[in-house]
Parts: structure tokens; C-alpha cells; sequence
């Protein structure tokens, strides 16, 4: 199924919205420069040597490429995917696996849970939910174990132990400032 003669813009539209399949009806594995993609978007990419397509255009401020469809920003690596691989199923999120945000190359996309995205990460989440005690020595488990106002894991022995020292640093500071002892 080829897409009829159109303008630049009208293939673009037609194309995010009826992906192009290869002549044979199956699905190719994609490679840089595909066809079911307009020259415009792969002008804004380079190949790199760990075989990441490197978005080069606009970035958001996550790191994440910004690619304009019919007038509206959509994210270039969630383009390329639906574009050379298919719909991204509801409910999942794309994982970079290469960990490089700005990568649009499918073959380092997968669709995932929000949660093991998260998990998969390098960021402080999984490092943390890892550990089995604080920084004190305290087990997190059972009564110990806590949120924060942020929702994180927090130690209850070393959250009354701090709420006690702040609080005894208080009345010293109330009294010091009141001219008492």
C-alpha cells in the first residue's frame, strides 16, 4: 500500500495515521533512512557509533526529541516506534534501552509499564528501592518502615530521632533569642 502523490505535509499526515507496511505485507525490520518516515524527520537524526539514531533537532528539556506532526510536538522516538514498529499498546510507556533519551532507532525502544520503566532506570528509584536498611542501620520493614510526604520510603527510627533534635533545637533557639539560659 503506497501513499498517494501528496505534499510533504499531506504524507506526513497520512502517514502517522495509516502506517505504511512494506510491499509484501510483512514487517521489515527498520533501518535508518525507511521509507514509512518523511526525509524531513530523517534529516534530523545521526547514526552513532553504539547504533543510536541521535535525534539532532529540537530537545525538549527532559532530553527527549520534539518532532512537529500536522502542526502539533509530538516525541520522536514515540513517532519512529508507531511509524516502523506499530501502536504503542495502552497503558505502556517506551523504555530507551540504550538509555539515551534523544534515540529514535526502534530497535532500542520497547514498550513498558510506567513501573518498570522506572525500575529499569538509572535514576535514584531503583537504587533505592533495593535497599533493605537506612543509611543508620534500620531495617525497612514492618513498623519501621514509612512514607514521606513524597511518597518515599522513610525510616521511622530516624524520623523521631531528627523530629526530636529539631525540636530540642527550637526551644534552645526560642530561649537564646527570649534572653533565657
Amino acid at each position: 500500500m503506497a501513499a498517494p502523490r501528496q505534499s510533504t505535509h499531506q504524507r506526513e499526515k497520512w502517514i502517522t495515521l495509516n502506517r505504511i507496511i512494506s510491499p509484501k505485507g510483512k514487517a521489515s525490520p527498520p533501518e535508518h533512512g525507511d521509507e514509512r518516515l518523511p526525509v524531513r524527520f530523517w534529516e534530523k537524526t545521526k547514526v552513532t557509533e553504539s547504533g543510536c539514531w541521535a535525534w539532532t533537532a529540537q530537545i525538549a528539556h527532559h532530553g527527549y526529541g520534539r518532532y512537529s506532526v500536522s502542526g502539533s510536538a509530538r516525541k520522536a522516538h514515540r513517532v519512529a516506534y508507531e511509524a516502523l514498529v506499530g501502536a504503542i499498546p495502552d497503558g505502556l510507556v517506551i523504555d530507551h534501552l540504550c538509555r539515551v533519551r534523544h534515540c529514535v532507532n526502534p530497535g532500542h525502544l520497547e514498550p513498558v509499564t510506567n513501573t518498570e520503566n522506572l525500575r529499569r532506570g538509572l535514576r535514584a528509584l531503583p537504587v533505592h528501592s533495593s535497599k533493605t536498611h537506612c543509611a543508620q542501620g534500620h531495617p525497612f520493614e514492618g513498623e519501621n518502615l514509612g512514607p514521606s510526604i513524597r511518597g518515599e520510603r522513610r525510616c521511622r527510627a530516624c524520623q523521631r530521632r531528627w523530629s526530636i533534635e529539631s525540636r530540642n533545637r527550637t526551644v534552645q533557639q526560642r530561649t537564646a533569642a527570649a534572653g533565657g539560659v
